[in-house]
């Protein structure tokens, strides 16, 4: 298997879980704030604008 290959699957694989997670989140106020503490800036957006921020690395430094 190729790196390419390899970094084109990863890349995938991020994209579906990214999807997968906004779905969570639309309906999920905690994982809302746990992805705001991560310092993804998704609060009062769609579930399509969730996904998008997710499949990018976050704005914000972490918050304990």
């Amino acid at each position: 298997m190729s790196d390419d290959s390899i970094s084109e699957q990863l890349s995938k694989t991020n994209e579906v879980l990214a999807e997968w997670a906004a779905r969570s989140a639309s309906d999920s106020e905690q994982l809302i704030e746990r992805f705001e503490r991560m310092g993804y800036a998704v609060r009062g957006k769609s579930e399509d604008e969730i996904a998008e921020v997710l499949k990018k690395p976050p704005t914000q430094p972490a918050q304990a």
